[in-house]
């Protein structure tokens, strides 16, 4: 076991971060560099079009798994690992961060609900394929490398993202506009959590770094949530805890500092607190 949990990019396979591939019918194997790495985190976007076929895969200790036509993505920095391809037909999309237009992020980054396989219709189908074809023959070194070739390219993977994240919206029921001011600032607090979660610990950091106060942040996460702003801190927080269990070798200390924390015995509490079981205990359980 490692240190740390790979983190792979694109620079390796394409030097302007963008991957488009077409799958057809394909079924895992060992040396698939591509579709399987191992347990790893990408620094980039993946969008995945399913027509049809069978997948399974890891995501953040959850298992995904479809045998219909659906897409889904998987977000930077999430931990994931490919189980199970047979037959698979469709489209891959590798896209790293800053190509990925504000809109698709908005949707995918400050999303209320957890990201599943959203299953699409044959309407839908026909235009993933026909805007997939067209990323994929125009998105060529010789066209990515001029001005006017990459406007065309972008404007393409806008469109193609766009329709994941309008049909994610749909699938979704989108929030009543009564609410906006409060889901504005709700998503803008998951996003900054997720980003700092390592060195802000308390609702009050938060709600000063978003300019407003502690009393009214913990209004609004609530309302629009369910669930208190320490509980969306904390979760993070066990999240990228568990995965550093699971999947590195590092101490509970070692730990305890990589997530911000001097006092390892805080954390230990902390984590016990939360999960029911020790960090030891959790790391026990899961390589049985």
């Amino acid at each position: 076991m490692k240190k740390t949990i790979p983190m792979y990019d694109l620079s390796g396979i394409s030097q302007h971060g963008i991957v488009v591939e077409s799958i057809d019918k394909r079924t895992k194997s060992p040396d698939d560099n591509l579709f399987d790495k191992g347990i790893h985190r990408d620094s980039h976007y993946i969008f995945t079009f399913l027509e049809s076929g069978h997948v399974k895969m890891m995501v953040d200790f959850k298992i995904v798994e479809t045998q219909e036509a659906a897409v889904f993505c998987v977000l930077p920095g999430q931990v994931h690992q490919g189980l199970m391809m047979k037959d698979v037909s469709g489209w891959f999309l590798g896209v790293k961060v800053d190509l990925v237009p504000d809109f698709v992020r908005y949707v995918f980054e400050e999303c209320m609900v957890e990201i599943q396989p959203q299953k699409v219709d044959a309407d839908r189908i026909e235009k993933l394929n026909t805007c997939a074809k067209m990323l994929q023959n125009y998105c060529t070194d010789e066209m990515l490398s001029s001005k006017e070739g990459f406007f065309i390219v972008q404007s393409l993977l806008n469109a193609y993202t766009g329709i994941f994240a309008h049909h994610f919206l749909n699938e979704n029921k989108p929030e009543s506009s009564k609410e906006n001011r409060a889901l504005q600032l709700t998503r803008q607090f998951r996003v900054l959590v997720r980003k700092e979660f390592k060195t802000l610990k308390s609702p009050s950091l938060y709600a000063e770094a978003l300019h407003i106060s502690p009393g009214y942040l913990t209004e609004v996460v609530r309302k629009i949530t369910g669930k208190s702003a320490l509980y969306w801190i904390q979760k993070e927080i066990l999240v990228e805890a568990k995965r550093l269990l699971v999947f590195t070798n590092l101490t509970v200390k070692q730990i305890a500092h990589e997530l911000g924390y001097t006092d390892h015995t805080y954390f230990t509490r902390l984590f016990s607190k939360l999960e029911g079981r020790s960090p030891s205990d959790f790391r026990d359980s899961s390589q049985k």
